[in-house]
């Protein structure tokens, strides 16, 4: 926990408490449990948001909820416009302003995707069914899982041959910045990657590379 990610989750608590009940849930997809409780779906696990101060916990268990997680699903309720999907997909590249950020991004994401799951593709439905994922139409092998209720995240591999290394790729629907900052993207990704890695089996698992000696 650090002093900026409590400054971030007050003031999301803040903005949360001005908003309807009715119109976060149209807006988010979340669903209505009272006049101050709503609950929202996050990596195929509910959660329990009270209003107004923004409360966040487990709707199944008693643990505790990460700070991150916290305030991403805030930061999803009080950014959501509502728009619905345009069915048109993009990648990180593409969203706006993250052209030049996209070779942290792909370093972040992409490396430890191909690290894990290029040599062994199939692996990838079995980790993403943990989280809700589903067979996507991409690619050789591709899931998508719904990080939120109106943020699909796909994740796509190509099978490497003897002339080309795997490759993969993380597409959004292209109102994802309709629902939540630049910089949520990015660490949901992360977070997703985080947790297929961790759902492969211990003899799969591959510590990471090291970076290249200068």
């Amino acid at each position: 926990m650090t002093d900026g990610q409590e400054q971030a989750y007050k003031l999301a608590c803040q903005q949360l408490a001005s908003r309807n009940i009715e119109e976060l849930c149209r807006k988010t997809g979340a669903k209505s449990v009272d006049s101050s409780k709503i609950t929202v779906e996050y990596l195929n696990q509910a959660y329990l948001v009270t209003l107004p101060n923004g409360e966040v916990s487990s709707w199944n268990n008693d643990e505790e909820v990460p700070l991150k997680d916290k305030i991403l699903m805030l930061h999803y309720l009080v950014s959501a416009r509502g728009t619905p999907a345009s069915n048109r997909l993009i990648t990180f590249k593409q969203l706006p302003g993250c052209a030049s950020y996209f070779r942290v991004f792909s370093q972040m994401t992409l490396t430890p995707f191909l690290d894990h799951f290029g040599e062994e593709p199939l692996l990838l439905i079995n980790a993403g069914a943990n989280l809700g994922g589903h067979k996507a139409g991409y690619g050789d092998v591709s899931i998508t899982i719904n990080a939120l209720p109106r943020v699909p995240i796909t994740f796509v591999l190509w099978r490497g041959d003897d002339e080309f290394s795997p490759r993969g790729s993380i597409i959004f629907d292209s109102s994802i910045s309709d629902f939540l900052p630049t910089e949520d993207i990015r660490d949901i990704c992360v977070g997703i990657l985080s947790k297929l890695i961790r759902s492969l089996p211990l003899a799969t698992q591959r510590p990471p590379k090291a970076p290249p000696a200068h």
